[in-house]
């Protein structure tokens, strides 16, 4: 089994200095839940100056994972969402660690004189199949992560018809 861990990763050196390897942290929690290797798609192996190589890496290691985690815990950039939706693309079940209170959850939000009182961003609710609050709370979904048949990019048309 192969998980993708997709999120944050720092933007050259100096973010490098002050970024802490959440993957790291990731995998040993979850190497007690999952028999699995775990892919980084950062590091020293990646030549970042090679863009479309970088993103075919990206894409070659979602399509070849079983399951791709998201931390959502901090504001997203656009390559994370971009990879949840090539999850989509490649019919691979999105797990979203998704804390309260953070830049893509709030709670009791109002938007245009109506209140949520747990709002999560469109997108991400959309094209997750599991969202949790931290990541530890994987262990009690893991056989559902296991059994359900994941979205797919048919997501989108659903979407569609459902505002039609």
């Amino acid at each position: 089994m192969k998980i993708y861990l997709a999120g944050k990763v720092p933007k050259g050196d100096k973010d490098e200095k002050s970024f802490v390897n959440w993957r790291e942290v990731y995998s040993d929690i979850l190497k007690n839940v999952f028999d699995a290797e775990f892919i980084d798609p950062y590091g020293d192996h990646v030549d970042e100056a090679d863009y479309f190589s970088v993103f075919g890496k990206d894409c070659k290691h979602i399509k070849e994972s079983d399951i791709i985690i998201i931390n959502a815990e901090k504001k997203l950039g656009v390559g994370t969402a971009h990879e949840m939706l090539i999850a989509k693309y490649f019919s691979k079940p999105v797990i979203t660690v998704l804390p309260k209170e953070t830049p893509h959850r709030r709670k009791n939000i109002v938007f245009f004189g109506k209140l949520i009182e747990d709002w999560i961003h469109p997108f991400i609710h959309s094209v997750s199949d599991f969202i949790v609050e931290d990541v530890n709370e994987i262990l009690s979904i893991k056989e559902k992560v296991l059994t359900v048949k994941p979205k797919d990019i048919t997501v989108i048309d659903e979407a569609i018809k459902y505002v039609e």
